[in-house]
């Protein structure tokens, strides 16, 4: 827990598994406590049980993709950072109206992660 009372627990979301260990590591190098899932159901469920303070989801994967999970969770309770390697001007605006925090295009520098969890854990 932060000093506000907020958990430090972020919520990786991606299909690709390479991704989530590389945010994972970022993550935890800086004391973060980091879940991880592979789709759209898990973190859901994931989100449900765990309560992350932070999300870090990805727009493009099987099943609900990043923008549905994105409008399905509780932004009174998380914020949401999103990651697509998709590089189009609408899907950024798509994805703020469901709720985004912040959007990163991959690739990325592995730091991008860290510094946006950390401003959105400060706000």
């Amino acid at each position: 827990m932060t000093a506000q009372g907020k958990t430090r627990l972020v919520l990786v979301v991606d299909d690709d598994g390479m991704i989530r260990r590389l945010v994972r590591a970022v993550l935890e190098a800086d004391e973060f406590e980091v879940a991880e899932a592979r789709d759209g159901a898990a973190a859901l469920r994931l989100a449900s049980e765990r309560h992350p303070s932070v999300v870090v989801l990805d727009v493009m994967m099987p099943g609900l993709d990043g923008v549905e999970v994105c409008r399905r969770l509780d932004h009174q309770r998380v914020k949401v950072v999103m990651l697509t390697a998709r590089d189009e001007p609408t899907l950024e605006t798509e994805a703020k109206d469901a709720g985004a925090d912040a959007f990163i295009t991959k690739p990325f520098l592995p730091m991008q992660p860290l510094d946006l969890v950390g401003e959105l854990m400060a706000s």
